[in-house]
């Protein structure tokens, strides 16, 4: 369970205004569950993966879990540009506390796993988009964590990549909970249990995808 209780979250604007993009959140989130993260571009979706990755801190409230969270993965993971897949997924190792066995096992999975070919061992600014989702995605599949936060990143990649995706998942239903933020419906539809719709600085959570699916939609079409 993820248990948010009263969190805002803000950014300074010009002058002395800033912008709230999640008020007074409280909410939990259950374990063992694959979520759908839903709302239009702005309304807060990376920034509450990052808040519950701890990649950000809350202006007030609090974020518990009862497990173990990934960093949010995403298009935008940071990478060390410069240097080269193998040597990122090597600090990732190092800075996880892996001793030098364990992070050699690793790295081969990763290898493996993202199927870069020698673009493993070329640098990063080298990559498309695709292969950055590759590799983030596998560096995170290499670890076992309780939460996995997935920031539009199976949306990229080839037929091949995808269904690999999709296939990991399947295999954590049950022992971990995956939070995805997607624009892709019919994959939230198809890979997740429960929803959180984002808007106007409010998360309403849903029991069912399809109905946060449904709100979404019935929303867009009003406006």
């Amino acid at each position: 369970m993820i248990r948010i209780k009263g969190v805002t979250k803000s950014y300074p604007l010009a002058g002395m205004a800033r912008h709230t993009v999640i008020r007074d959140l409280t909410l939990e989130i259950p374990s063992r569950t694959h979520v759908g993260i839903i709302g239009r571009n702005g309304t807060g979706k990376t920034t509450l993966l990052r808040l519950l990755g701890g990649i950000e801190l809350p202006d007030r409230g609090t974020v518990e879990a009862d497990g173990s969270i990934s960093p949010p993965l995403g298009l935008t993971s940071g990478f060390a540009q410069k240097i080269s897949g193998r040597d990122n997924a090597k600090f990732i190792c190092r800075i996880s506390g892996d001793d030098p066995a364990t992070a050699r096992e690793r790295v081969a999975f990763i290898r493996d796993y993202a199927e870069l070919g020698e673009f493993f061992d070329l640098p990063v600014e080298t990559y498309s988009s695709g292969m950055r989702a590759r590799l983030a995605f596998s560096i995170s599949m290499s670890f076992d964590y309780d939460y996995y936060l997935i920031d539009e990143l199976t949306a990229v990649g080839d037929q091949k990549f995808r269904a690999k995706a999709q296939a990991s998942f399947a295999q954590k239903r049950g022992t971990a909970s995956v939070l995805m933020v997607s624009h892709n419906l019919d994959q939230l539809q198809r890979d997740c249990q429960v929803g959180l719709y984002l808007r106007g600085g409010q998360v309403k959570y849903y029991e069912d995808i399809g109905q946060a699916i449904a709100d979404y939609k019935m929303d867009q079409h009003a406006q």
